[in-house]
């Protein structure tokens, strides 16, 4: 088996929520395969969500530069090639912390570059080959799917990863209706959520 490096970025304010407990899960499981896991926790890192003026001022400039506290964080996505995002969905969206994230971090240089003719991106991140989503709702399944379309997946499966890396395997893991179920449901998800890991 190859080993690999993966990037796993946490998004939550409460370090005993699910979404951390899914994140410890899916970091065990990679390490028990011999992967090496750099794990981000943006809140407990402090990180800004907060594009800057001078980093929006540059974003369309030649040689855009990220601002230099997350500089560091650009160069952890960087040495990844696999990424797995996890994350709670508020308001069928992600909060503002990851989006705040792709914003600051997914930026031309470095997860793609602009067409010289205008119009096209061309994808950088091409040495990321995993691209995982793990999230939970407060929905059931078929609001999110059937009424709202899928937000989450769409803008990370479409309006992301396809402009940012070739070729990759992308797949969502989501526990809907988080507010209503069972414990014994949210220990399921994280056990399905391990199993699958472990074949990566």
């Amino acid at each position: 088996m190859e080993a690999r490096r993966f990037l796993v970025v946490l998004a939550h304010p409460l370090p005993e929520s699910f979404a951390a407990s899914a994140a410890l899960t899916v970091a065990e499981a990679l390490q028990a395969k011999g992967h090496a896991v750099d794990l981000i926790d943006l809140y407990a890192e402090d990180f800004d969500p907060r594009l800057s003026p001078r980093e929006r001022a540059a974003y369309m400039q030649p040689g855009y530069q990220p601002d230099a506290d997350v500089a560091q964080l650009v160069e952890r996505l960087k040495a990844a090639d696999g990424l797995i995002l996890v994350f709670p969905q508020w308001w069928f969206n992600l909060p503002a912390m990851m989006k705040g994230f792709i914003d600051r971090v997914f930026v031309p240089g470095v997860a793609f570059d602009h067409d010289a003719n205008g119009g096209r991106l061309i994808p950088l991140l091409t040495q990321i080959r995993t691209f995982w989503v793990v999230t939970s709702t407060g929905s059931p399944w078929w609001i999110v799917h059937l009424y709202m379309g899928s937000p989450v997946k769409r803008i990370l499966k479409r309006g992301v990863a396809a402009f940012c890396a070739k070729k990759l395997d992308f797949r969502i893991f989501s526990l809907h209706d988080m507010d209503r179920i069972t414990e014994r449901k949210r220990t399921a998800f994280l056990a399905t959520l391990a199993r699958f890991t472990a074949k990566i």
